[in-house]
Parts: C-alpha cells; sequence; structure tokens
C-alpha cells in the first residue's frame, strides 16, 4: 500500500488525478459487491450477464458523475481536510440515495428484483465512504506523520532538521502541519513553546507536545539544549518579540547553544508542497521596539496608480521607499542614484514581476540639467527626496561635499519639482537638523528651511542658474519674486534606522564576527531608533496626509514618533549576546570618547517648536519658524562663494544664517532664536 501510495504521489498531475478517479470507480464497485456480500443479498439475476453488466456501467457512470460534482477531485490529498471528508461523505450518500431510487423505479415500471432492500443500501454507503476514504486518510497520515519521514530517509534523503517552535498554539498547527507536507522535507517539529499562559502543557497539536509554558520558556529552553544534542533550530511565531519579555533571551540562549533562530512570517508555494516563509532574526526584532500597525488600505490609495520618483533611491532607506512603492501598485517608479553598485543592488532585491515598473537612472542630484530632463520626460506625482550624504565624522572633513549635496542637492529637486509641476516633493529630514552641531545637521537643516520656506510660500523660486564654473552650481534670480507652481513641499523627520548603510548595528555587526573589539564613543551615548520599513511606511502616510491639508492645519515639517532613545551600549550588548557571547568578556567593548560633530543625545524637535498630535498613530505635525525665500535666495551667492574659497567657517556661517529669527517667522510659526550650535 504504501509503494503504491509513493508511486501515485509521483506522478504528474493529470495522471494522478485519473487514477484517482479510476480508483474510486473500483471502490464503488467493490462497495456493491461487498454490500450484497456483508447484507447476505441474492440477486436475481447474473452479475456477468448482459444485464448485470449493463447495471455496473450504469452505476460506475453515475458515481463518477456524482463525485465529479461533489468536488472529490479538486482536492490535493496531502492537505485533505474535514471539507474534503464531507464532500466524500456528500458524494456517497447522493450515489446511495440516487440507486434507491433507480432500483424503486425499475422495480415499478419493469421487474422487481429479489434481493434488493433498504439494507443493502445502508451498507453500501458505509462500505462505499469508508474504502473510498481510506486512501486518501492513509496519504494524508503517511505524509503528516513519521512513516513519510521513515519512507523518505530510507530512500537516501537528507534528514530533516529538529525545531522547536515558541508562539502561539493556533500558528503551531499551521507549522506542524507544513513541515510535515513540504518536499522535499526540511524542518520536524520537536516541540511547542506556547506564549499563552493558559496553554494546556502537556498535551499534543497533531502529535507534536507543548513542552512549556510562559513564564518559563528560557529555563525549559536551557534544560532542552542541554539535554539533547539533536536540536538544530528555533523558531518564532509572528509578533512573538512584542508578546514576550524574554525574547532576546531566548535568542542568546539558543545561539550560544549553536542553534540557528528564524521567524516565521508566512507561506509560499502553497500547492507545490506548502513551504514556511522563515526570516532571519534582525536587530530591530531584538530590540523589541514595538512597531506601528500600518493602515496598508491608506497608503495603498494613494501611492496607487501613481508616478513615484525617489531620489537616492539605491540607498538604505530609498530603496524601501522603492519596493513599497511598486507593493503599492505604483504606476511606475523611477530611481535616481549616482551609485552604480547600490542600483546593481537594487536592481537585484526586486522581484521580477515589477521590473517593468522600475526605471533606474545614474545621476547626481546636483546635476540639474540632468535632473530636469529627467523630471520633465517621467512626470512624477510625487518625488521622494532621500538623496544625502549622513556619515557625521566624515562630513566633518569633507564639508564641501555635505553642503553640495545636502543643501545645492536638495534646492536643486525642489525647484525642477516646482518648475516640473511635481504636485508633492518630500524631504527625507534627521534628527540631527534639531539645534544642530554637525555639519550633517547644519546642512540637513538648510534643507529642512529650503523646503519649509517653499511649503509656506506654495511656490517656487525662478530658476537659479549655475556661474563661474562652481560645480553644483552659483545661484542667483532671474527676475524678482516667486510664481505659484502648486507643488506640496514637507519634509519629514525621524532619527536612526536598524541596518541602513554605515548605521550602528551594521557596524556592531562587523566588529563582532572579527572577534571584536566593538567600538562605542561614549558609554553614555543615546539614540532614537525605528525599523526602516516603519519608518517608510510612515514616511508614506506623511505624504497622504499632507496631501489633504491645507490653510492653518497644513504643516511643513512632519515628526515621526520613535519611541524612547536607547543606549547605545544596550545595543551593542544586545548584539554580542545574540551571537551566543558574552559582552567584555568574549568580545571586548572599547569606549574611544566622542568624536567631531556628534551629541551624547538627539532630540526630534527643538524647545521652541510646536509638536501638534495627529489622528495618525506615531506621526506628528511640527510647528516651527520659517526663514521667509527672498532671505534664502540671498545667502546663497554667499555659500556660493564660501564654497569656491573653500572656506569653511564662512560656509558654515550663512548655512548658521538659514536659521530663522524673529522678523523672518512665517504667519504659522513660532520664534526660534538664530543659532547654529557649536559646529567646531
Amino acid at each position: 500500500m504504501t509503494a503504491y501510495v509513493e508511486a501515485v504521489s509521483e506522478l504528474r498531475p493529470r495522471m494522478r488525478r485519473a487514477i484517482i478517479m479510476v480508483q474510486d470507480l473500483v471502490m464503488v464497485l467493490v462497495a456493491v459487491a461487498l454490500s450484497l456480500i456483508l447484507s447476505q443479498s441474492r440477486l436475481s439475476f447474473a452479475a456477468f450477464s448482459p444485464g448485470g453488466l449493463a447495471c455496473w456501467a450504469v452505476i460506475v457512470l453515475i458515481a463518477h458523475l456524482l463525485f465529479r460534482s461533489c468536488g472529490l477531485y479538486n482536492t490535493v490529498w496531502r492537505f485533505a481536510s474535514t471539507p474534503d471528508f464531507f464532500n466524500i461523505l456528500k458524494g456517497c450518500g447522493s450515489l446511495t440515495v440516487v440507486l434507491y431510487l433507480a432500483s424503486l423505479a425499475f422495480r415499478f415500471f419493469f421487474q422487481p428484483v429479489a434481493g434488493l432492500n433498504e439494507r443493502q443500501f445502508i451498507v453500501f454507503f458505509l462500505v462505499s465512504f469508508t474504502i473510498i476514504s481510506a486512501p486518501r486518510l492513509y496519504y494524508r497520515f503517511l505524509r503528516d506523520g513519521a512513516s513519510w519521514r521513515i519512507l523518505r530517509r530510507a530512500t537516501g534523503d537528507a534528514p530533516v532538521k529538529q525545531a522547536l517552535f515558541i508562539g502561539r498554539l493556533s500558528e503551531a498547527d499551521v507549522i506542524v502541519r507544513f513541515t510535515r507536507t513540504a518536499v522535499p522535507a526540511e524542518y520536524a517539529i520537536a516541540g511547542i513553546m506556547a506564549t499563552e499562559m493558559d496553554a494546556p502543557l502537556g498535551t499534543r497539536i497533531q502529535g507534536v507536545p507543548v513542552v512549556a509554558l510562559r513564564p518559563r520558556l528560557v529555563e525549559v529552553l536551557e534544560d532542552y539544549v542541554n539535554g539533547t544534542e539533536s536540536l538544530d533550530l528555533l523558531i518564532f511565531g509572528k509578533g512573538v518579540e512584542r508578546e514576550i519579555e524574554d525574547y532576546a533571551e531566548l535568542v542568546r540562549v539558543a545561539r550560544h547553544s549553536g542553534i540557528a533562530v528564524v521567524q516565521f512570517s508566512g507561506l509560499s508555494e502553497l500547492g507545490q508542497g506548502g513551504r514556511l516563509v522563515l526570516d532571519a532574526v534582525e536587530m530591530e526584532t531584538i530590540m523589541r521596539r514595538s512597531a506601528v500597525a500600518t493602515d496598508t488600505a491608506r497608503i495603498g490609495a494613494f501611492v496607487g496608480g501613481k508616478r513615484v520618483m525617489v531620489t537616492g533611491g539605491a540607498g538604505s532607506i530609498g530603496r524601501v521607499l522603492v519596493k513599497r512603492a511598486l507593493e503599492l501598485g505604483a504606476e511606475a517608479v523611477l530611481v535616481a542614484d549616482n551609485s552604480e553598485f547600490g542600483i546593481f543592488q537594487l536592481d537585484q532585491l526586486i522581484d521580477d514581476h515589477y521590473r517593468d515598473r522600475l526605471t533606474s537612472r545614474i545621476v547626481d542630484v546636483t546635476d540639474r540639467p540632468h535632473m530636469m530632463r529627467l523630471v520633465s520626460e517621467f512626470k512624477p506625482s510625487i518625488l521622494f527626496h532621500a538623496a544625502a550624504l549622513k556619515h557625521v565624522p566624515l562630513l566633518e572633513e569633507n564639508w564641501e561635499a555635505a553642503i553640495e549635496t545636502n543643501v545645492f542637492g536638495t534646492l536643486a529637486c525642489a525647484e525642477i519639482a516646482a518648475e516640473c509641476g511635481v504636485p508633492q516633493f518630500l524631504l527625507i529630514s534627521s534628527d540631527k537638523a534639531v539645534d544642530p552641531t554637525s555639519v550633517l545637521g547644519v546642512t540637513k537643516r538648510a534643507a529642512e528651511q529650503i523646503v519649509s520656506s517653499l511649503h509656506e510660500t506654495h511656490a517656487a523660486p525662478s530658476p537659479l542658474h549655475a556661474a563661474n564654473g562652481h560645480r553644483a552650481g552659483a545661484h542667483h534670480s532671474h527676475h524678482e519674486g516667486v510664481h505659484r507652481s502648486g507643488t506640496k513641499f514637507i519634509a519629514v523627520r525621524f532619527g536612526n534606522v536598524f541596518g541602513s548603510n554605515g548605521s550602528v548595528a551594521t557596524i556592531f555587526q562587523a566588529q563582532i564576527e572579527a572577534g571584536g573589539p566593538v567600538t562605542i564613543t561614549d558609554r553614555r551615548m543615546t539614540r532614537y531608533f525605528m525599523t526602516v520599513a516603519e519608518a517608510v511606511d510612515l514616511v508614506i502616510m506623511s505624504a497622504a496626509d499632507a496631501e489633504q491639508r491645507q490653510g492653518k492645519d497644513d504643516y511643513a515639517i512632519y515628526m515621526l514618533d520613535m519611541g524612547q532613545p536607547v543606549p547605545i551600549l544596550e545595543v551593542a550588548e544586545t548584539m554580542i549576546r545574540m551571537t551566543g557571547k558574552s559582552p567584555y568578556t568574549d568580545i571586548p567593548i572599547r569606549f574611544t570618547g566622542i568624536r567631531p560633530g556628534e551629541k551624547l543625545h538627539e532630540m526630534l524637535h527643538g524647545e521652541n517648536e510646536e509638536v501638534v498630535k495627529l489622528d495618525i498613530a506615531k506621526i506628528f505635525g511640527l510647528r516651527s519658524a520659517v526663514v521667509q525665500w527672498p532671505r534664502i535666495e540671498a545667502a546663497l551667492p554667499a555659500l556660493v562663494a564660501a564654497m569656491h574659497d573653500r572656506d569653511r567657517a564662512a560656509a558654515l556661517a550663512v548655512l548658521a544664517g538659514f536659521n530663522p529669527i524673529e522678523e523672518d517667522i512665517g504667519a504659522r510659526g513660532q520664534a526660534v532664536p538664530k543659532t547654529a550650535g557649536q559646529i567646531g
């Protein structure tokens, strides 16, 4: 029987289906014979006479039609469940009733048939249901139980990995089922650690025991890994990191014992074996920052069908913006980035079915003619400006590059957006812009002020052109005043994102892999952190909100709720423990001192900025003083001259002037002292 089931399972779907149909019809004939034998009936006609053969042919035809109509052949055997067996029950019941009515009609209109009564039909129904269900149940047993795994191992397949699952029992049921039906078999769940405190300890889910409940998960896991050498994998359920306090400790215990750690995120290839999608446990998960539930319907309605352009689209935030826009149904997405390798990496991340909607261009955002051509030809509905230089110590030395990209690049893109009539321009800003003490902070603050000033006037300046060979372009106005373009200008301000290029998480990971030391500037230093996926969704949500706002309720700057600041030392210690090692003992931690431009603690808003709570979770509006556009325009020639003379002090002094003073306050702003902080 086992050999037969395995042989049938290896056939092509159409051939397998035909064999199953024939098998069911044979079972019907067997059921007829058994029902007559078991009820000791004696028919008045010979079974193999012309009349008898015609009778069997009619039964086979009726059975085939009824079984097809009841959906017996629309189910994959390995996924057969209660509704499928109900279909068999319905098919056998219908066949029994039809045959009984046919016998009554034959008896009434033609001649009585001896040896047939209600008893035979009841026995036929029970027998037919049993023997038609049996092969399906047996196949399901082989695929779900240990018998199938033993059979597969006997054919020379690699042994499956033994795993523990930590999560909800409802999810455990799904995971156990699909680990057993996967071909080839990859994982076998050896035990379930339930996150529900009222779960029945010692019970079994499809034969797999519940071995632990909260709050003893860590204790039981330690006992388990110390008492067995066969555990290969620890699988966490969805959202477990937000449900249990011991999440990071469970990861540490597992990795210290050489057990791989993954997280269940869904199912794929359901029709081809029910594979589990298991993702690596990332740093943002370990920190257990509670993520906001995304209003996918709202951001999908905002992005869906639009043409989206992303500058810096090959960077950490930019590439997630690109992927998210494609997922949400953007009509087309244009990536503008000056990194050839970054664009190549982005292309490798994009699924094939999105590629026809994605266009990538290698271009510097300060190249005004090239950017103008791209925007005018692509005609985006929204331009996300994520292109920026952002490494604090490096930009202290490379201040010219910082000003050119972060200030002149933002200015060029904003002006081009207005001149081309782009409906919305969104700047990705930074908490470094608040009371800046670094070149990065000052340039991001200036970029915010450029966007805020254009937002205040709802206008775009006249084209500003290059002068005297400055590569970013010396800027002057052809004529006085501004023209209204209808472009909505906003900035979104937030802190660090996990896993971005050059972030502490990526730096620490490389240092840990190299055996240490992990370097931290100061043990007191804290930073705000957010997952890049959450940040991107909130950025898009901010754009969707801004599109609907007008008048006094309009905001030039949105601020994301980053939660509580996290000590950098805690991040380092947690990441070291994640690898199964001990901080200071296995991996040393060295304190190097604060670098030029760095702060101990960042802020998301200044003292004189008013934070306005919106009706959107994790997003705030900011009311802040705004430098009026004529003053920004007047400062540009001095900034260009300082760049030309390579006069760092003069350039930073000009940028410090981008901070508003009392007389420059916009109609909805609050006074902010004129200071750029200690820039050095």
